[in-house]
């Protein structure tokens, strides 16, 4: 078994939001499409968070 930070239905919902991204049909906030990988991802783990799933606190530099 593998250690994740993440749980499985925060992955799943992380993957559901890449998918969107791949068919461009994510937007952002503003309603902009996103063109960043970096952005959808960070769609994904906001929208995960937002419905409570286990996510990791962001790291402090």
């Amino acid at each position: 078994m593998s250690k994740t930070k993440y749980s499985e239905k925060a992955q799943d919902k992380i993957g559901e939001v890449m998918q969107e991204f791949k068919e461009g049909k994510l937007k952002s906030s503003s309603g902009d499409k996103v063109k960043s990988r970096k952005q959808a991802v960070a769609i994904g783990i906001s929208e995960a968070k937002e419905k409570g799933l286990k996510v990791p606190k962001k790291k402090k530099e």
